[in-house]
Order: structure tokens, then C-alpha cells, then sequence
């Protein structure tokens, strides 16, 4: 224990000295000024009760010797557990990206610093300090210690350091953001390769994500992103880096693996966990997700290529019905890149009336006798020739053109039944979205006075998912469907 007597007098001598080298470097001959060393002293002490100029000093062991006394306040420690410590021991440096000069190392020199940010070692989560010190040196060029000033950033600090954490982490999940994946990746991929080391890339996308964003709310389904994000920490049992690429794709680099067998057993765990219920404010969910994956350096050397790899598996699995993992090969490649042109040429068959219907009969158990035909929409594509209802399907889930897709399947539906006795009724099945679309009465009561179809003939198939909309839209749309006299029939219940 430092009694205050004596480090108040080391204060004061490390103050004398401090103005007494400023008077030096200066050049000066005499006095700064008509001031006593007295009236500098309590000027002094002015400015650092203040908080506008807090002064260090340290004697030529490295230990400290005089700190204001407000900096000792803000680091919430005691003058006496300060004074005639080394100062390398009161403070640690706070790097930032490891390009911080090191304390240790500019005091061991000799050196002057400025703009040094550090911290008090025994409170790591405390103030933070801006540090700058100049060596003084006596008769004969004699080391005698250090001088400085130091200034309170914490603030600042931090909100530097948020938004250099927000440029390399996703806000909403906390998980790596796209940046920072595609630097990880880079990096690991060029250190693996002179090391000839694999790794694995997996690519997972989120099954009927957009359903929940429009049916429970976007609120909904940031609190879904954030329990998926969970999940997918806890699934993977070993040392990865898991990011979140935007919307709900995510992005999984697992080091040193190559083993098929082990990668497909976390694969299948992460498609497993997320299928499970999920716990909302808004109400209770179901998801799914596909997995696509790929190995470098088989599938590739660079990030792009690795990226690619996987993106590619990853379209296989959901074109192959989702909920399931896939592994990159060659002929991925030119599958995945044919059904996007189909997703693209989707628009001109619109236009150019190059979808047509199909009819499945529903036939009566009792009597044989067919009660209503069901609408499936075919397309008759120019170079692949006809894609069946099934496949067709597979390529409108999920397409920006679904709505438009149901719009025509609902008028060309009724105008095709018309013709029918009056005994069948049609079935068409409506996508939520159009569900959803405040003009969809409208395109069913218009259709049906178009074809001049009795509305009880027509049976809309809607499924679960339209009653987790806005409470208020699907009771004001099933009112007025009720009211037009269609039929609604709930089609794939409990799915």
C-alpha cells in the first residue's frame, strides 16, 4: 500500500517534470508564464477534475508513478492498487484487427506513441482509454520515464466496434453474415491447398419460409430465422463456421472433411431438427429444409467454384422434393441450369398460351359415378415438348409467376367445365398468395359470369396454410366466397 502522502508528492514531482519537459522541448529560456508552479498545478488539476485533459506518467522502470485521479474513478479501481505498478500490468491493448501497436513493445523501446486504445487488465469489460506517452529523458540523455495524456473513449470504442461487428455478423441472427463468409472461405480454401486439407461447403435453404413471412408476418418470421439459427449451432457438433446469407439461406464451412457418409449424417440431423415444431408469438409453425453440399478440392478449388458446387446440389434437392440433402456431381449441372430456363420461360408461356389443363376425375365410392373433375395445369414447352402436372408442379413452387399461374388456371378451368353436364363439378386448387390477393373474389366471380358456370358447381381447394393470413383478409374472402356460393374443400389436411 502507497501511503497518500507519498504518492501525492509523486504526483506532484511527475506534474513538475511533465511541465518542466514541455519547457525544454520547447526551447524556452525561463518561465512559460507569469504563473507559479503552484497556480500551474491547481490549473492542472482544473483541467483533469474536468474530464477534458487526464495526464499519466510512469519513471524509468516502466512503473507508474502519477494518474489523475479521474481516470482511476473510470476505471472504477483504486489509486493505491495504481500507483508503482508496471504499467504494461495496468492496461491491456485493445487490438483491432491485429494491427494494434503493443504497449509492452513502444514502452520497452523507449518510443512515443499516440492514439493507443487500451483497457484496465483487471476490468476487461470497462473503459476504454486513448493512451498517448512521449519518453523523457534527462542530463546526458539519461531514460528517466514516460509522460503522457489520456482521454475517455468508451463510447466511441463501442460504437466502432458495433458496426465493425455489423459489417461482419448478420444483425438479426448473430450467425457470420455473406461478407464474412466469402472472406472465411477464401481463406481456408487457400490455406487448405498448399496443405492439401478438404473441407465441405453446405448450402441450406429454408422450405416454405415465404409462406410463413406472408401468412403469420414478418415479425414472425424473424423470430423464426433466429430459433433456426439455434438449431442449426446445436446440430452441428464440431468445428465450422455458420452464416447467414440474407432471407433464409444459410451457409455451413465445415474444415478437414471429406467423408460422405459423415457429412449426409449432418446433413440429415439439420433437416431433421428444423422440420420440427416451432414456437411462435404469432402461433406455432412447421418448416422445412434442403441441403446441398460440396467437397473441395473435388468439387473445387476457388470460392466461387465450391459455392457454386453446392448451390447446384442444393437445386437438385429441392427440385427433388424437398426436405432432403444432395451432393454436387457433374451432371447436376446441366439439370439445374435447364429447369432454371424453365422457371425463366415460364412468362412467355403465359403469353403465348402454351399452358393447358388436365382434368382428374373424383368419382364416387358409393355409386361409380363421377362427382367432380379436378384441374391440373400442363405446359406444352417448345424444346422439352410436354411437362406434366406433376413436374410442372415442382418448377411453379416457389415462382414469382405462381399467382398469375392460378389467375389463368381458375378462367380457363371455368370456361372448359361450362360444357360439362351439370352434374360434375370442377376443382381448382389456389396457391396462397392468390388466396391472399385482395382482388381474388373478383377474378372468381368474373370468371364464373365469363364462362357462364354456376358458382355451386366450382369447388376452390385451398389449403391449411391461408388461415395463418391476416385474420381479418380471410374472414372478409371466405364471407364473400360463402356469399357467391362457391365451394371450398381443404386439400392435403394435416400436412
Amino acid at each position: 500500500m502507497v501511503a497518500p502522502g507519498v504518492w501525492r508528492f509523486a504526483c506532484e514531482m511527475s506534474l513538475k517534470g511533465l511541465l518542466s519537459s514541455r519547457s525544454a522541448r520547447s526551447g524556452s529560456i525561463g518561465p512559460v508564464s507569469a504563473l507559479s508552479d503552484g497556480e500551474r498545478l491547481a490549473m492542472l488539476d482544473d483541467l483533469e477534475q474536468s474530464g477534458l485533459g487526464w495526464f499519466w506518467a510512469s519513471d524509468a522502470a516502466g512503473n507508474l508513478s502519477y494518474l489523475s485521479s479521474a481516470i482511476a474513478a473510470r476505471l472504477d479501481l483504486p489509486m493505491e492498487a495504481l500507483v508503482g505498478q508496471p504499467l504494461t500490468a495496468i492496461f491491456t491493448t485493445l487490438e483491432a484487427e491485429g494491427r494494434a501497436k503493443s504497449l509492452p513493445l513502444m514502452m520497452g523501446a523507449h518510443k512515443a506513441f499516440t492514439g493507443m486504445a487500451v483497457r484496465a487488465a483487471k476490468r476487461p469489460q470497462g473503459a476504454v482509454l486513448r493512451l498517448s506517452g512521449q519518453p523523457i529523458t534527462g542530463s546526458g540523455g539519461r531514460f528517466l520515464g514516460f509522460r503522457g495524456t489520456g482521454t475517455d473513449i468508451t463510447e466511441e470504442y463501442t460504437r466502432e466496434e458495433e458496426t465493425a461487428r455489423l459489417a461482419r455478423y448478420d444483425s438479426l441472427t448473430g450467425l457470420s453474415n455473406r461478407h464474412r463468409m466469402a472472406s472465411h472461405i477464401e481463406a481456408t480454401l487457400t490455406a487448405f491447398r498448399a496443405a492439401r486439407r478438404n473441407c465441405a461447403v453446405m448450402m441450406i435453404d429454408l422450405d416454405r419460409f415465404k409462406h410463413v413471412n406472408d401468412t403469420l408476418g414478418h415479425a414472425a418470421g424473424d423470430e423464426l430465422l433466429k430459433q433456426v439459427s439455434s438449431r442449426l449451432t446445436r446440430a452441428i457438433d464440431r468445428d465450422c463456421e455458420i452464416g447467414r446469407l440474407g432471407g433464409d439461406e444459410f451457409q455451413v464451412l465445415i474444415p478437414d472433411i471429406d467423408d460422405r457418409g459423415v457429412l449426409g449424417e449432418i446433413a440429415a440431423k439439420i433437416i431433421a431438427m428444423l422440420r420440427q415444431p416451432y414456437s411462435l408469438e404469432e402461433g406455432r409453425c412447421v418448416i422445412g429444409a434442403s441441403v446441398g453440399i460440396a467437397i473441395a478440392p473435388h468439387d473445387g478449388v476457388t470460392r466461387e467454384d465450391i459455392v457454386r458446387a453446392a448451390d447446384l446440389a442444393l437445386y437438385a434437392a429441392k427440385n427433388g422434393g424437398r426436405a432432403q440433402y444432395r451432393f454436387f456431381s457433374g451432371e447436376l449441372e446441366n439439370e439445374t441450369i435447364f429447369r432454371r430456363r424453365l422457371e425463366q420461360d415460364l412468362g412467355l408461356a403465359l403469353r403465348e398460351a402454351q399452358l393447358f389443363l388436365r382434368f382428374e376425375p373424383i368419382v364416387e365410392a358409393d355409386g361409380g359415378t363421377v362427382a367432380s373433375l379436378e384441374a391440373h395445369v400442363c405446359w406444352n414447352h417448345a424444346q422439352r415438348g410436354v411437362i406434366d402436372e406433376e413436374e410442372f408442379a415442382q418448377i411453379i413452387e416457389g415462382s414469382a409467376l405462381v399467382g398469375d399461374v392460378g389467375r389463368w388456371a381458375i378462367g380457363a378451368a371455368c370456361a372448359a367445365a361450362s360444357a360439362w353436364p351439370d352434374s360434375v363439378r370442377l376443382a381448382v386448387n389456389v396457391p396462397v398468395p392468390l388466396f391472399l390477393a385482395d382482388d381474388f373474389v373478383t377474378l372468381v366471380s368474373d370468371a364464373l359470369e365469363s364462362a357462364g358456370f354456376a358458382p355451386g358447381r366450382l369447388e376452390l381447394e385451398i389449403s391449411e396454410a391461408v388461415f395463418f393470413g391476416d385474420a381479418s383478409t380471410v374472414d372478409r374472402t371466405l364471407a364473400a366466397l360463402f356469399k357467391l356460393g362457391v365451394r371450398l374443400t381443404l386439400d392435403e389436411f394435416g400436412s
